[in-house]
C-alpha cells in the first residue's frame, strides 16, 4: 500500500496534545501549526508497504518525505534564514551557502537518512521545471533522521516521484501529524512519534508576529521524557524497546526542527532565534547525545525583495535586538509543543523484522499528569 497525505487533507481526526488537557504556555495561532505563518506551505508523502514473503523479497516500508515551502510553491524569492547544529550526528544539506549568504533559496525537505541524495536531486529538478530556481544553480536544503528500526532503510524506497509529490501537495492549512511524511517511521522517547507542529502568536502590542515550528522527532530514551514538567517517562517505563525504561543517559536518535516567522529579522538574528529551539527540545527531556543529529533551521518571510540581484540599495527592516525576547520564548514554547504533538499523534506501528513501537497511551499520560497536578 502507498498512502500519500497532504498538509490539509483529512485534517486529522485524532486529538492533539492540548485536547488531552496538557497545559502549554503561550498563545498559539489559529491552526497551532507552522502554516500559521502567512505564505508557508507544507506537503507530506507517506510510504507504507508491507513485507513480502520469500528470499530477497522487499521488507516493510515505513518512510516518506516532508516539504516546507517558505513562500509557497510558486515563488522563487529567497528568505532570510539561519541554522544551528546542536549535535551534528546527522545531515542537513545546503547549509554552507545559507550561512554564507544569509538566504534560504528554496524549500526545506525532510526524509530518512539514506534518502537525502534522491530528495536533493528531485528538488533541483522541480526548481528547473517550475522556474523557481533563484540562481543558475541550486543548493537544496534536505535534512534527515534515521528510521531503520521500522523501515527498510537500505531498500531505498523513497523515489524522485515521492519528493516531487510532496512539493506538489504542499498547501497552507492544517498539518497532519504523527506517522506521516518524513516522520512515518520515527520514534521518540521509545514511543511511536514522527511529524509534529505548533505555533505561537505575539500580542498586538508585541508586534502581532507569528512563530511556527515543524519537527521530525526521532530522539530520546523513555526515562528522559517530560511533559509539562512531569517525569512521564519514569512513570511509563514499560514497552520501551531499547532500554526497558531504566537508562537515563543512553540518548539516541535525532530531531530536525524548522522554525518560521513573519517577524522582520536579519540573518544574524535568525541564527539567534534558531538556537532557542534547543531549549524547547530540552523542556521535553532531550539532551542532544553523541549519537543524535539535532539540527535546526529558521527563516523569516518578511523583507520581501531583499534578495534583489542588482539595482539600487535594498531597504530592509529588522526588529531591535531588545525585542527578540518574545520571539525567543515563542520559539521555545512552539518547539516543545510541536514535539509533544508528534508524540501524542503517533500510532503503534510494526515494521521490519516484526519490530513494534507502541504509541504513548493517552489515558495513562493523562493519569500521570493528573497525579502531578498538571492536567488542565
Amino acid at each position: 500500500m502507498l498512502f500519500a497525505a497532504t498538509s490539509s487533507a483529512e485534517a486529522q481526526n485524532k486529538p492533539r496534545a492540548r485536547e488531552l488537557g496538557i497545559p502549554f504556555d503561550g498563545a498559539p495561532g489559529p491552526l497551532n501549526a507552522i502554516t500559521d505563518v502567512p505564505g508557508v506551505q507544507v506537503g507530506l508523502v507517506t510510504l507504507i508497504r508491507e513485507a513480502r514473503v520469500g528470499s530477497g523479497a522487499p521488507r516493510a516500508v515505513r518512510t516518506g518525505v516532508t516539504a516546507i515551502l517558505p513562500r509557497g510553491r510558486n515563488s522563487a524569492e529567497p528568505v532570510f534564514g539561519g541554522w544551528f547544529p546542536l549535535n551534528g550526528n546527522g545531515e542537513m544539506t545546503g547549509t554552507t551557502w545559507l550561512e554564507e549568504s544569509g538566504f534560504l533559496e528554496g524549500p526545506v525537505m525532510i526524509t530518512n537518512t539514506h534518502s537525502v541524495g534522491v530528495v536533493r536531486d528531485a528538488v533541483v529538478k522541480w526548481q528547473v521545471r517550475n522556474g523557481t530556481m533563484y540562481q543558475d544553480y541550486s543548493y537544496p536544503v534536505v535534512a534527515e533522521t534515521y528510521d531503520g528500526w521500522l523501515n527498510d532503510i537500505n531498500g531505498f524506497h523513497v523515489r524522485e516521484a515521492d519528493a516531487l509529490a510532496a512539493l506538489g501537495h504542499a498547501r497552507s492549512g492544517p498539518v497532519a501529524e504523527g506517522n506521516v511524511g518524513g516522520g512515518t517511521g520515527m520514534i521518540c522517547f521509545e514511543f511511536k512519534c514522527g511529524t509534529g507542529t505548533a505555533s505561537r502568536r505575539l500580542t498586538r502590542n508585541e508586534g502581532g508576529y507569528t512563530v511556527g515550528v515543524l519537527v521530525q522527532a526521532n530522539f530520546g530514551v523513555r526515562y528522559q521524557l517530560q511533559v509539562a514538567g512531569v517525569p512521564v517517562g519514569r512513570e511509563l517505563g514499560d514497552s520501551a524497546p531499547f532500554t526497558s525504561g531504566a537508562d537515563r543517559d543512553n540518548e539516541q536518535g535525532s530531531i530536525i526542527i524548522v522554525v518560521a516567522t513573519d517577524a522582520p529579522l536579519l540573518p544574524h538574528q535568525m541564527n539567534r532565534v534558531v538556537k532557542r529551539a534547543a531549549l524547547g527540545l530540552a523542556r521535553t527531556g532531550g539532551t542532544g547525545g553523541n549519537g543524535s543529529g539535532d539540527i535546526f533551521i529558521a527563516f523569516s518571510t518578511a523583507n520581501g525583495g531583499a534578495a534583489a540581484k542588482d539595482g539600487p540599495p535594498v531597504r530592509v527592516e529588522m526588529l531591535p535586538n531588545e525585542r527578540l525576547n518574545r520571539l525567543f520564548s515563542a520559539t521555545i514554547l512552539a518547539t516543545e509543543e510541536a514535539i509533544i504533538n508528534a508524540l501524542v499523534a503517533g500510532e503503534t506501528m510494526t515494521g521490519v523484522d516484526g519490530h513494534t513501537v507502541v504509541a504513548i497511551p493517552h489515558d495513562r499520560l493523562r493519569a500521570t499528569l493528573k497525579k502531578y497536578g498538571r492536567l488542565r
